[in-house]
Formats: C-alpha cells, structure tokens, sequence
C-alpha cells in the first residue's frame, strides 16, 4: 500500500525510534509496527492490517528516514543473515532480509562505547582477533569462537599485544587493559547478544550477526586486512564472489589460494545461470564439502574422528586442524 511518501514526519520518527529500539529490523517483524504507525498517522484511526504492508512501505520509510539522518553520519543499511542451509538449491528457504541502523563514520568499536566499559570492549575485540585470525587461518575459516574459548579471552594478555590497539587500546585512555571475571565475561557475551552485535549458534559458537557485520565492516577490514612482514597483503576478511558482502558463513573453492567464497544463499542464484558449477573467480570445479564457518570446524572434527564433547575448544581446532592439513594435502 506504499503511497510513494518520501516526507519526513511523526510516523517517519515513530518507525526510526522503533528501529533504534531493536537494533535490527526484518519486514515480517516491520509490519505489525509500520500497520500501528499508518492506522494513526496516515489513515486517523482506521486500522491498517500488517498483511497490507509491502517491502514498498518499509523502503519509503527508510528513504524518508535516511535523508533526515543522513547529516548526523547515520544510515539504515541492510544485509542478508548469514545462514547455513541443508539444502541451498531449495528456494523455499531464503533468509529474510535484515535492516540495522549503522554509523558511517566511526571505527565501528565507537558505538559499543555508549554501552560497554572499555575493559569489556577490549575483551569483545580479543574475541573479535580469536574469530578473524586465530580460527580464521589457511586450513579452517571457521571465523567464529566457542563459547568456551570465549570465556576465556576474559583475561587480558600481557603488554605488547599485536592487535591490542586502535579504538580499544584508547578507549581505556592509556592504561593497560584489565581482565574480566568469568562472570563478567559470561553478561557481556549474554548481552552482545541480546543487542544484535554476535549470534550464538545452537552448538555454542558466537559469530558476528548481521547487525555487527554491517556496523563494523570498515573498521573489519582495515584492522585484519593489512600487509603482513613480509610486505604481502593478509586478507583475513573475504567477500563473497556474488553479492560482495563478507562472509562468515558459506562455502569456498577447493583451492586455498582461490579468493571465491559463495554465501549458501547466494549459491541458488549464482549457479542457476552457471553452465557448471564452477568457481566463480577461478573457474575450478566447485567441491561443495569446503566450508566457511562452523561447519570447517565440524567437518574437520568428523573427518579426524575427533569426538564433539565440549566442540570448538581450542585444543580441538587445533587437532582438527592437523589432521586436514594432513588429509587433503593442499
């Protein structure tokens, strides 16, 4: 029922304050609240059922609100979840597109700011350095931590740590970073979660949800994407080939030096209009057992007959990666 209304007003300040509230936003979930809005503002009083709003509807609201807050470095963004499908030829399932408010301008660590203390930032970016380089190497992109390994980031390391810089190191105003309780660590993994910066998987693996992905993808790349010492560029942070967002969760070539990586989601559509399911940057055959995320874990787990108690420890990332390196040979 969009009525091509592109003016900024009450309803327009009523759905942003809604979407400042959730922190994320899909369109099923928008409905029932644009249906509220447009029964008092638009239509004075008469009811608006949710199943009359169209993705129309909700992108004329996002115009109208990203141009009045375009000036303060705001913009609503969206992405798509990062989500591992059975089955990623079934176009029954599609993830919903996800809709978050994101800072423009700010190193990304900023915004947590307003929230978190800064020890507890330094913790979420040591949590951060475990996902994106630790368990994100040549062997196992699993860029995500267990929920044990990331209780134990709790404690803060020595001086002298190569990535304990930037937004987080200032953040404390010079000092040194102090360790967190486990209890303490436990609430602020509890409450990332809860404010749609990480999701936590149901085998206890926290990943970055969309919201953080799109938040602090600037400062993602220019933090882990650098030239190492021996003057060759490290490219922690890969994109997928078909809608160029990152990827944490999907699948990659066979070959480890190949940049391709395909989201499950974005498979579907790629290969539909592929004469063979080919690499889409080196054109190899795509194996379709090579994954990104959780599963680079799992299967490497499976594979080496590791057994699954207490998945993603450390010591077991770092047999399973042993083994692959020893098994595929590549």
């Amino acid at each position: 029922m969009a009525d091509g209304r592109h003016s900024y007003d009450d309803s327009n300040r009523a759905f942003l304050q809604a979407l400042m509230a959730r922190s994320t936003l899909t369109l099923t979930e928008s409905k029932p609240i644009l249906a509220a809005i447009l029964s008092v503002h638009i239509l004075g009083g008469e009811e608006v059922s949710p199943n009359a709003i169209t993705e129309n509807d909700l992108t004329s609201f996002i115009t109208a609100a990203n141009s009045a807050i375009s000036p303060f470095d705001l913009e609503i963004r969206s992405t798509l979840p990062q989500v591992e499908l059975d089955d990623p030829t079934n176009e029954q399932v599609t993830p919903e597109r996800v809709y978050a408010l994101v800072n423009t301008t700010s190193d990304g660590l900023t915004q947590l700011a307003t929230t978190y203390t800064a020890d507890e930032i330094s913790f979420v970016k040591r949590i951060l350095d475990r996902m994106f380089e630790t368990n994100n190497n040549r062997i196992t992109e699993a860029i995500a931590i267990s929920s044990i390994e990331a209780i134990q980031q709790a404690k803060a390391p020595g001086e002298g740590s190569r990535r304990e810089s930037g937004s987080a190191t200032q953040a404390t105003q010079g000092g040194a970073a102090q360790s967190l309780s486990m209890t303490q660590a436990e609430t602020v993994l509890k409450q990332l979660v809860e404010d749609g910066w990480f999701e936590k998987s149901r085998k206890g693996f926290y990943t970055l949800s969309p919201r953080g992905l799109m938040e602090l993808r600037g400062w993602l790349v220019a933090t882990y994407n650098d030239d190492n010492e021996t003057g060759q560029r490290t490219n922690k942070i890969k994109f997928c080939a078909a809608c160029r967002e990152i990827i944490t969760i999907g699948q990659r070539c066979g070959n480890r030096d190949c940049a391709g990586r395909l989201h499950d989601h974005c498979m579907r559509n790629f290969f539909r209009i592929q004469r063979a399911e080919q690499c889409p940057v080196c054109r190899a055959p795509w194996p379709g057992n090579k994954f990104v995320g959780e599963r680079a874990v799992s299967s490497g787990q499976r594979r080496s007959n590791i057994r699954q108690s207490g998945v993603g420890s450390s010591t077991q990332l770092s047999q399973a990666t042993n083994n692959m390196s020893e098994e595929d040979g590549d």
